[in-house]
């Protein structure tokens, strides 16, 4: 346990303060050991030369009682006090020499910390830049660069390489761009075609029963392919970043998207309960309508008879948060993530009938997530399904 807990310490720092504590470390444990062979070295020059030389001159020297004529001292005892003299003088020369190179190499030990650290700031500082740039980057800024000047080292590669990525997915939301704005005006220009011609053939008074019939067979058929169209191409530009952002109150965008949907169809009434305050987020406020009619639609369509809705809006700290909940068949709770994907309703049915294109929660998912916010759904135990957008303020 200890041992994971420093590796969660280690890890949760920074890298420039990984290097710093990594240079530290290495003078620390470089200046201990020299420090140490310096003592061990001093301690023995001192031992043979200093104490020898001194115990060489006491032996050798008539003492003070034989200069006066007096009985000379035992050699041996005299020889006994100098030596335990010399010795003691000579450690404490050497804890007065450990005692200075350890306060030393604590300074010194600082002041290299706080270089380490500048050059481990310095050498970080062009990853810094490319954390950045890529942070801010998103669509609307694919145009900007890193642009790094230097000497052609591993962090100047790595620049370059990620300026070079950019170019590449420039290229490709290009031609994205432009296969949407083509594919809207080719696709939707043959349909609206026939069902011109379609609805001109209903007019016709000399057309026959079969006729009609046949036509309004098509007329349907070619009402639920444009419903596909636009739900397709709805998907593809809201999975895009919002070009331009500015403030929009989802009050006013809910009590628009309510006036748009028929709340109470023929068959299935419904009661719809508002708890709704003001909230203002930045984004597309076509794209934030189009999230809210979906939600509405989806609530009402997939619904009981006699069912209820339930829509509310707050914000918060955190940001703003839309909920929409309705009365419905049950929901296994494992089949509510699938619910998001493109073409898919309860049960992994594909999309085989005119009730439609299996993209609602498909849309409100991109558009939630292109403007920095997310999509949820949880299953009532009751039926139906709560689904939660939640927005950045």
């Amino acid at each position: 346990m200890t041992r994971l807990r420093q590796m969660v310490f280690w890890d949760g720092l920074g890298l420039r303060m990984r290097l710093t504590l990594l240079y530290g470390g290495l003078f620390f444990v470089a200046g201990s050991v020299l420090l140490w062979f310096t003592h061990l070295l001093t301690a023995r020059a001192l031992n043979q030369r200093f104490v020898v030389a001194v115990m060489s001159k006491v032996t050798g020297a008539p003492g003070p009682s034989a200069v006066l004529g007096g009985a000379p001292p035992d050699a041996d005892v005299l020889t006994q006090r100098v030596r335990t003299d010399v010795e003691q003088r000579a450690a404490d020369v050497l804890s007065d020499v450990l005692r200075s190179s350890v306060v030393v190499m604590v300074l010194v030990g600082a002041v290299a910390v706080l270089l380490g650290y500048l050059v481990a700031d310095r050498a970080l500082r062009p990853l810094d830049r490319v954390t950045e740039t890529a942070q801010r980057l998103s669509e609307s800024t694919l145009h900007e660069r890193i642009a790094l000047r230097g000497p052609q080292d591993e962090v100047k590669r790595l620049a370059d390489t990620f300026d070079a990525m950019l170019d590449r997915l420039h290229r490709v939301f290009d031609a994205q761009r432009r296969f949407i704005a083509n594919a809207s005006h080719e696709l939707r220009t043959p349909l609206a075609v026939n069902r011109t011609v379609l609805e001109v053939s209903l007019e016709e008074p000399a057309a026959s029963e079969d006729l009609k019939a046949l036509a309004r067979a098509l007329l349907a058929t070619n009402a639920r392919y444009e419903r596909l169209i636009e739900g397709l191409l709805m998907l593809a530009q809201s999975e895009q970043e919002p070009a331009a952002r500015k403030p929009v109150d989802l009050l006013q965008v809910v009590r628009t998207a309510m006036e748009q949907i028929d709340l109470q169809p023929r068959r299935r009434k419904v009661t719809v309960h508002e708890d709704l305050r003001p909230a203002v987020v930045l984004g597309d406020p076509l794209f934030l309508e189009r999230c809210v009619f979906n939600l509405l639609e989806n609530a009402i369509k997939y619904n009981v008879r006699d069912g209820e809705v339930w829509i509310r809006l707050r914000e918060d700290g955190a940001g703003v948060s839309m909920t929409v909940e309705n009365t419905g068949p049950v929901v296994p709770p494992y089949e509510v993530d699938d619910l998001f994907e493109p073409f898919r309703r309860l049960g992994g049915d594909r999309v085989r009938s005119a009730r439609g294109a299996g993209l609602g929660l498909s849309i409100v998912r991109a558009i939630a997530v292109a403007h920095g916010g997310t999509a949820q759904a949880l299953a009532r135990p009751e039926g139906g399904l709560a689904v939660t957008v939640r927005l950045p303020k």
